[in-house]
């Protein structure tokens, strides 16, 4: 059998410092593979958490990385079988630019990351879209089950400048069809809206923002109709899924059932009812459902909501984020606002 520090059990995954990446990183320690993790700057206070999880000082290392700067990518890359490429820039304000804030990152990057995956002769790479990169699809039945054959329509997304969504899914285009030309196994990945509990609290992520919002209200509007959910733990196991078992080119959605954000609601408040909680509500026709039943033939199972909520909740009041200082209302990052009227 192959020592975690043999090149059999060595991947890279990008962003490790990351909400979903730092997850994963730990998950795969505690697996005995040997880690290369990029981060912007390892010698940041806010990536010290990594250097501390169980089994880290052998089996960790921190790579300086910008994916757009190409040889940080294959200097990261080197001597690793597996990639994970979890890096991504997700909006909280209003995109001014959406080429240098939005595409470039998404596209450019996702090109460094196949390119420098052929070149390190990675055998396997896994690459983390979004569902949005599913949902905005005008065309698609309103009354059939989203898939992985479902798409967002890119000339929609210009159309309503949704550049998020447009920027996932002209790259995970890209990837698969690199992939398939160039005889690299490519797997895509599309997870829900990403919660649970977090492992450092110092730069707090955009999607934990949005249930810290739903927990402590604020002057923001938000649709009463949610994304659905799907905890962080989960996530790191089902990439670990598809890296272990997944054929190449496959695409594979992760996303629990839809909620409306009053059963949300009537969820958290009894567990934990001393929080304000939204209460600004848009009533919206939005019917999102979506199956995950791919990947649960290769054997995931989620957690529940409930728990997850309940976790994610005791871990925010630990890291003291649930406190809501005077004059500094708590504010929905703006990608979850719904749009003006």
């Amino acid at each position: 059998m192959a020592t975690s520090s043999s090149p059999q059990r060595r991947v890279c995954v990008t962003g490790g410092g990351g909400f979903i990446g730092s997850w994963l990183v730990k998950l795969l320690l505690s697996r005995g593979y040997a880690v290369h993790a990029t981060v912007r700057d390892p010698g940041d206070a806010k990536n010290a958490f990594l250097m501390r999880l169980d089994g880290a000082p052998a089996n960790l290392r921190l790579f300086k990385a910008d994916m757009l700067d190409y040889d940080t990518v294959v200097a990261a890359f080197a001597g690793c079988v597996g990639v994970f490429h979890v890096a991504t820039p997700v909006p909280e304000h209003k995109i001014v630019d959406p080429q240098k804030e939005i595409m470039e990152p998404a596209i450019k990057g996702t090109m460094n990351v196949l390119r420098a995956s052929l070149a390190m002769k990675v055998h396997k790479l896994v690459l983390v879209s979004s569902i949005a990169a599913c949902i905005f699809n005008p065309d698609w039945p309103q009354d059939i089950t989203k898939d992985e054959s479902c798409w967002s329509d890119k000339e929609f997304c210009k159309e309503t400048e949704n550049w998020y969504s447009l920027a996932k899914t002209q790259a995970e285009e890209m990837a698969l069809e690199f992939g398939e030309k160039n005889g690299l196994h490519v797997n895509t990945f599309c997870p829900a809206l990403v919660i649970g509990p977090l492992l450092q609290h110092v730069v707090v992520n955009t999607t934990s923002k949005v249930l810290l919002y739903i927990i402590k209200g604020g002057p923001d509007m938000i649709n009463n109709k949610f994304f659905s959910m799907v905890d962080v733990r989960d996530v790191a196991e089902a990439l670990l899924l598809l890296y272990d078992k997944a054929m190449s080119s496959e695409r594979y959605l992760c996303a629990l059932d839809q909620v409306d954000l009053k059963d949300l609601l009537a969820i958290m408040k009894p567990m934990f009812p001393n929080y304000s909680y939204a209460d600004k509500m848009v009533d919206v026709d939005l019917n999102i459902t979506f199956t995950s039943d791919k990947l649960k033939n290769l054997g995931w199972k989620p957690r529940k909501l409930e728990e997850t909520l309940a976790e994610s909740i005791e871990s925010y009041e630990k890291a003291g984020l649930l406190q809501v200082p005077d004059g500094e209302p708590c504010r929905l990052p703006f990608f979850f606002r719904p749009p003006p009227v």
